[in-house]
Order: structure tokens, then C-alpha cells, then sequence
């Protein structure tokens, strides 16, 4: 299913993790040549993509929304 992303965060490995609107993280990590994902780097690049709906099979699978960490 289809969710948009609301907020980001990181990880406790330093990871970038998106929020969606659904209350589901996913991981954005840019890995060449596995996930290619450079707007993730950037701040601005990361507030651009705000809104951008990723595949959330959380949803897809009926599971409970993600905790969420106190900002960094």
C-alpha cells in the first residue's frame, strides 16, 4: 500500500528512517549500487521528497503502527 512520508528520523545505527502517514518507519538508505537514493544525503534533498508515497508492506501485512523516537 501506498503511504506518503510525513517526517524523518535516525536510527539508533545513524540510519535515515522515514515516517509515513500511516504511522509505519521504513529505512531510506542510500547503498550504490543496491538502493540508489542520493536525496536522502541532503536535508534538502529529504524535505523535497516529503509527501513522495513509498510501498509500505507493514500495511500490506495489517501490522501496528511504529514506535516513534523523541527527535534528535
Amino acid at each position: 500500500m501506498k503511504q506518503p512520508i510525513t517526517a524523518y528520523h535516525k536510527d539508533e545505527e545513524d540510519h535515515w528512517v522515514a515516517r509515513l502517514a500511516c504511522g509505519h518507519n521504513q529505512h531510506v538508505r542510500h547503498t550504490p549500487p543496491w538502493v540508489n537514493r542520493p536525496w536522502v544525503i541532503t536535508e534538502e534533498g529529504r524535505r523535497a521528497m516529503l509527501g513522495f508515497e513509498l510501498d509500505c508492506r507493514k500495511c500490506d501485512e495489517g501490522a501496528p503502527r511504529d514506535f516513534v523516537p523523541d527527535k534528535r
